[in-house]
Protein backbone atom coordinates (compact mmCIF):
# COMPACT_ATOMS: atom_id res chain seq x y z
CA UNK A 1 0.00 0.00 0.00
CA UNK A 2 2.35 2.14 0.89
CA UNK A 3 5.24 3.16 -1.16
CA UNK A 4 9.33 3.28 0.26
CA UNK A 5 10.83 5.73 2.20
CA UNK A 6 7.54 6.26 4.22
CA UNK A 7 10.16 7.49 7.05
CA UNK A 8 10.14 10.93 5.10
CA UNK A 9 6.43 11.20 5.17
CA UNK A 10 4.17 13.00 6.89
CA UNK A 11 1.20 11.46 7.95
CA UNK A 12 -2.10 11.86 9.24
CA UNK A 13 -4.31 8.94 10.24
CA UNK A 14 -8.15 10.47 11.39
CA UNK A 15 -9.72 13.23 9.41
CA UNK A 16 -13.70 13.85 8.83
CA UNK A 17 -15.57 15.72 6.32
CA UNK A 18 -19.41 16.52 6.12
CA UNK A 19 -20.11 12.92 5.00
CA UNK A 20 -20.18 13.18 8.99
CA UNK A 21 -19.60 16.03 11.54
CA UNK A 22 -16.74 17.45 9.45
CA UNK A 23 -17.31 20.96 7.34
CA UNK A 24 -16.09 20.28 4.15
CA UNK A 25 -16.25 18.05 1.12
CA UNK A 26 -13.93 15.49 0.73
CA UNK A 27 -12.22 16.86 -2.21
CA UNK A 28 -11.72 20.17 -0.23
CA UNK A 29 -10.20 18.02 2.95
CA UNK A 30 -7.59 16.13 0.24
CA UNK A 31 -7.05 20.01 -0.99
CA UNK A 32 -6.23 21.44 2.32
CA UNK A 33 -4.62 18.15 3.16
CA UNK A 34 -1.82 18.88 0.50
CA UNK A 35 -1.32 22.31 1.35
CA UNK A 36 -0.54 21.61 4.72
CA UNK A 37 2.34 19.21 3.31
CA UNK A 38 0.66 15.98 4.40
CA UNK A 39 1.91 13.28 2.10
CA UNK A 40 -0.23 10.50 3.36
CA UNK A 41 -3.92 11.33 4.68
CA UNK A 42 -6.36 8.68 6.41
CA UNK A 43 -10.28 9.31 5.97
CA UNK A 44 -11.52 8.28 9.01
CA UNK A 45 -15.63 9.73 9.20
CA UNK A 46 -17.76 8.64 11.76
CA UNK A 47 -19.66 5.35 10.86
CA UNK A 48 -19.29 6.14 7.06
CA UNK A 49 -17.61 5.53 4.18
CA UNK A 50 -19.12 6.94 1.27
CA UNK A 51 -16.72 9.82 0.72
CA UNK A 52 -13.85 7.58 0.47
CA UNK A 53 -13.87 7.51 -3.60
CA UNK A 54 -14.21 11.09 -4.13
CA UNK A 55 -11.09 11.54 -1.30
CA UNK A 56 -9.54 8.69 -3.66
CA UNK A 57 -9.89 10.75 -6.60
CA UNK A 58 -8.80 14.20 -5.10
CA UNK A 59 -5.40 12.54 -3.64
CA UNK A 60 -4.59 11.33 -6.74
CA UNK A 61 -4.57 14.77 -8.95
CA UNK A 62 -3.37 16.13 -5.13
CA UNK A 63 -0.34 13.57 -5.57
CA UNK A 64 -0.72 12.50 -1.89
CA UNK A 65 -2.05 9.02 -0.49
CA UNK A 66 -5.39 8.79 0.69
CA UNK A 67 -5.32 5.80 3.29
CA UNK A 68 -9.31 4.34 3.05
CA UNK A 69 -10.45 4.41 7.12
CA UNK A 70 -13.59 5.04 9.35
CA UNK A 71 -14.21 6.10 13.16
CA UNK A 72 -16.82 3.54 14.66
CA UNK A 73 -18.80 3.95 17.71
CA UNK A 74 -18.32 1.55 20.35
CA UNK A 75 -19.52 1.24 24.26
CA UNK A 76 -17.58 0.48 26.75
CA UNK A 77 -18.04 0.21 31.04
CA UNK A 78 -21.03 2.96 30.19
CA UNK A 79 -18.45 5.34 28.30
CA UNK A 80 -19.13 5.99 24.15
CA UNK A 81 -15.12 5.18 22.87
CA UNK A 82 -14.08 5.35 19.20
CA UNK A 83 -12.19 3.01 17.10
CA UNK A 84 -10.47 4.16 14.12
CA UNK A 85 -10.37 1.32 11.33
CA UNK A 86 -7.37 1.84 8.53
CA UNK A 87 -6.84 0.49 5.26
CA UNK A 88 -10.36 -0.60 5.30
CA UNK A 89 -11.77 -2.25 2.17
CA UNK A 90 -14.83 0.09 2.27
CA UNK A 91 -16.96 -2.41 0.15
CA UNK A 92 -16.80 -5.35 3.11
CA UNK A 93 -20.78 -6.17 3.68
CA UNK A 94 -20.00 -7.43 7.37
CA UNK A 95 -18.66 -3.81 7.97
CA UNK A 96 -20.79 -2.35 5.58
CA UNK A 97 -23.86 -3.78 7.55
CA UNK A 98 -22.72 -2.92 11.20
CA UNK A 99 -21.77 1.03 9.73
CA UNK A 100 -25.44 0.66 8.44
CA UNK A 101 -26.87 -0.19 11.92
CA UNK A 102 -24.69 2.23 13.64
CA UNK A 103 -25.80 5.21 11.48
CA UNK A 104 -29.82 3.78 12.42
CA UNK A 105 -28.64 4.60 15.99
CA UNK A 106 -27.08 7.93 15.66
CA UNK A 107 -30.69 8.81 13.84
CA UNK A 108 -32.46 7.52 16.57
CA UNK A 109 -30.39 9.40 19.00
CA UNK A 110 -30.84 12.26 17.13
CA UNK A 111 -34.50 12.43 17.41
CA UNK A 112 -34.54 11.92 20.72
CA UNK A 113 -32.01 15.18 21.49
CA UNK A 114 -34.17 16.92 19.36
CA UNK A 115 -37.39 16.38 21.35
CA UNK A 116 -35.45 17.12 24.56
CA UNK A 117 -33.86 19.93 23.16
CA UNK A 118 -37.43 21.11 22.12
CA UNK A 119 -39.02 20.53 25.45
CA UNK A 120 -35.79 22.52 27.09
CA UNK A 121 -37.41 25.65 24.85
CA UNK A 122 -35.15 24.92 21.69
CA UNK A 123 -37.44 25.28 19.11
CA UNK A 124 -37.40 23.10 15.93
CA UNK A 125 -34.39 21.13 16.98
CA UNK A 126 -34.30 18.39 15.11
CA UNK A 127 -34.83 19.61 11.78
CA UNK A 128 -33.04 22.77 12.31
CA UNK A 129 -29.78 20.70 13.17
CA UNK A 130 -30.53 18.11 10.19
CA UNK A 131 -30.55 21.34 8.05
CA UNK A 132 -26.46 21.15 8.91
CA UNK A 133 -26.02 17.44 8.47
CA UNK A 134 -25.26 16.81 4.74
CA UNK A 135 -24.20 12.89 4.94
CA UNK A 136 -25.97 9.83 6.23
CA UNK A 137 -25.80 10.89 10.27
CA UNK A 138 -27.07 13.35 12.24
CA UNK A 139 -24.18 13.98 15.04
CA UNK A 140 -24.07 15.96 18.15
CA UNK A 141 -21.85 18.02 16.49
CA UNK A 142 -24.78 19.54 13.89
CA UNK A 143 -27.24 19.79 17.01
CA UNK A 144 -23.79 22.06 18.42
CA UNK A 145 -23.97 24.05 14.72
CA UNK A 146 -27.91 24.97 14.89
CA UNK A 147 -27.38 26.39 18.50
CA UNK A 148 -24.53 28.30 18.01
CA UNK A 149 -26.06 30.07 14.71
CA UNK A 150 -29.70 30.41 16.45
CA UNK A 151 -28.22 32.06 18.82
CA UNK A 152 -28.41 29.09 22.44
CA UNK A 153 -24.88 29.06 22.58
CA UNK A 154 -21.49 31.60 22.14
CA UNK A 155 -19.53 28.39 20.73
CA UNK A 156 -20.00 24.65 19.76
CA UNK A 157 -17.72 24.33 22.79
CA UNK A 158 -20.27 26.22 24.98
CA UNK A 159 -23.35 24.57 22.86
CA UNK A 160 -21.76 20.80 24.52
CA UNK A 161 -21.12 21.73 28.09
CA UNK A 162 -24.79 23.83 28.03
CA UNK A 163 -26.85 21.38 26.26
CA UNK A 164 -25.22 18.44 25.29
CA UNK A 165 -23.46 16.60 27.88
CA UNK A 166 -24.35 14.60 30.82
CA UNK A 167 -26.79 16.40 33.15
CA UNK A 168 -27.57 18.95 30.33
CA UNK A 169 -31.12 19.32 28.40
CA UNK A 170 -29.98 17.59 25.37
CA UNK A 171 -28.24 14.46 26.89
CA UNK A 172 -28.73 11.24 25.53
CA UNK A 173 -27.03 8.43 26.71
CA UNK A 174 -25.42 6.48 23.80
CA UNK A 175 -25.71 2.27 23.68
CA UNK A 176 -23.33 1.79 20.78
CA UNK A 177 -21.76 -1.79 19.96
CA UNK A 178 -19.31 -3.64 22.19
CA UNK A 179 -15.74 -2.74 21.41
CA UNK A 180 -14.98 -6.10 20.78
CA UNK A 181 -18.16 -5.95 17.67
CA UNK A 182 -16.22 -2.90 16.50
CA UNK A 183 -12.75 -4.53 16.48
CA UNK A 184 -13.89 -7.47 14.32
CA UNK A 185 -16.00 -4.99 11.93
CA UNK A 186 -12.71 -3.29 11.07
CA UNK A 187 -10.68 -6.94 11.29
CA UNK A 188 -13.33 -8.36 9.08
CA UNK A 189 -12.54 -5.70 6.06
CA UNK A 190 -8.92 -6.04 6.56
CA UNK A 191 -7.94 -2.71 8.57
CA UNK A 192 -6.40 -1.67 11.22
CA UNK A 193 -8.30 -1.46 14.35
CA UNK A 194 -6.77 2.23 16.36
CA UNK A 195 -8.27 3.82 19.52
CA UNK A 196 -8.80 7.18 18.70
CA UNK A 197 -7.26 10.15 20.88
CA UNK A 198 -7.60 7.91 24.64
CA UNK A 199 -7.15 11.18 26.52
CA UNK A 200 -10.31 12.74 25.80
CA UNK A 201 -11.92 9.63 27.96
CA UNK A 202 -10.91 10.96 31.43
CA UNK A 203 -10.34 7.80 32.31
CA UNK A 204 -8.40 6.60 35.48
CA UNK A 205 -5.22 4.78 34.80
CA UNK A 206 -7.00 1.52 35.99
CA UNK A 207 -9.89 2.01 33.48
CA UNK A 208 -7.12 3.15 30.65
CA UNK A 209 -5.12 -0.51 31.35
CA UNK A 210 -8.64 -2.63 31.09
CA UNK A 211 -9.87 -0.89 28.31
CA UNK A 212 -6.60 -1.20 26.69
CA UNK A 213 -6.38 -4.66 27.17
CA UNK A 214 -9.53 -5.85 26.56
CA UNK A 215 -9.26 -3.96 23.08
CA UNK A 216 -5.88 -5.52 22.10
CA UNK A 217 -7.68 -9.25 22.96
CA UNK A 218 -10.34 -8.17 20.89
CA UNK A 219 -7.78 -8.13 18.08
CA UNK A 220 -7.07 -4.58 18.37
CA UNK A 221 -3.90 -2.78 16.63
CA UNK A 222 -3.21 0.35 17.52
CA UNK A 223 -3.50 3.51 19.47
CA UNK A 224 -3.17 6.92 18.60
CA UNK A 225 -0.24 8.18 20.81
CA UNK A 226 0.00 11.66 18.91
CA UNK A 227 -3.27 13.58 18.52
CA UNK A 228 -3.75 16.73 17.49
CA UNK A 229 -4.77 18.40 20.89
CA UNK A 230 -2.41 16.47 22.97
CA UNK A 231 0.68 17.58 25.12
CA UNK A 232 3.63 15.99 25.30
CA UNK A 233 3.19 14.51 28.92
CA UNK A 234 0.18 12.51 26.87
CA UNK A 235 1.87 11.69 24.15
CA UNK A 236 4.85 9.98 26.62
CA UNK A 237 1.52 8.59 28.65
CA UNK A 238 -0.09 6.49 25.63
CA UNK A 239 3.52 5.74 23.94
CA UNK A 240 4.24 3.70 27.25
CA UNK A 241 0.98 1.80 26.95
CA UNK A 242 1.46 1.18 23.29
CA UNK A 243 4.62 -0.10 24.51
CA UNK A 244 3.21 -2.41 27.27
CA UNK A 245 -0.06 -3.88 25.59
CA UNK A 246 2.43 -4.44 22.47
CA UNK A 247 0.32 -2.20 20.52
CA UNK A 248 1.49 0.29 17.67
CA UNK A 249 1.17 3.76 17.07
CA UNK A 250 -0.91 6.32 15.28
CA UNK A 251 -0.73 10.10 14.82
CA UNK A 252 -3.95 11.85 13.81
CA UNK A 253 -4.91 15.57 13.98
CA UNK A 254 -9.21 14.64 14.13
CA UNK A 255 -9.89 17.63 11.66
CA UNK A 256 -13.02 18.97 11.66
CA UNK A 257 -13.01 21.88 10.11
CA UNK A 258 -10.88 25.15 10.09
CA UNK A 259 -12.31 27.17 12.33
CA UNK A 260 -11.30 24.02 14.99
CA UNK A 261 -7.17 25.71 14.36
CA UNK A 262 -6.08 23.45 17.41
CA UNK A 263 -6.72 20.30 14.87
CA UNK A 264 -5.37 21.55 11.89
CA UNK A 265 -4.14 18.92 9.46
CA UNK A 266 -0.28 17.79 9.66
CA UNK A 267 -0.12 19.80 12.53
CA UNK A 268 1.01 17.22 14.74
CA UNK A 269 4.55 16.13 17.04
CA UNK A 270 6.60 13.49 16.44
CA UNK A 271 6.44 10.24 17.94
CA UNK A 272 8.42 10.11 21.24
CA UNK A 273 11.25 7.66 21.01
CA UNK A 274 10.64 3.74 20.89
CA UNK A 275 7.17 4.10 19.28
CA UNK A 276 6.21 1.33 16.20
CA UNK A 277 4.51 3.51 13.57
CA UNK A 278 1.14 1.93 12.77
CA UNK A 279 2.33 2.14 8.91
CA UNK A 280 4.87 -0.28 9.71
CA UNK A 281 2.06 -3.05 9.56
CA UNK A 282 1.18 -1.59 6.20
CA UNK A 283 4.79 -1.92 4.53
CA UNK A 284 5.19 -5.57 5.86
Amino acid sequence: MLCSCVMSKRFDLHSHTLRSDGVLTPTELVQRAAEKGVDVLALTDHDVTDGIAEASAAASEAGIELIPGVEVSVSWEGRTIHVVGLAIDPANTELDQGLARLRAMRNERGRDIGERLERAGVENAHAGASEYAQGEILSRTHFARFLVDRGYAADVGKAFRDYLRKGKPGHVRNDWVSLEQGVSWIRAAGGTAVIAHPARYKMSAGAMRRMLGEFRESGGHGVEVVCGNYNAAEAERFARLAREFDLLSSCGSDFHGPEQHWLELGKLAPFPAGCIPVWERWAA
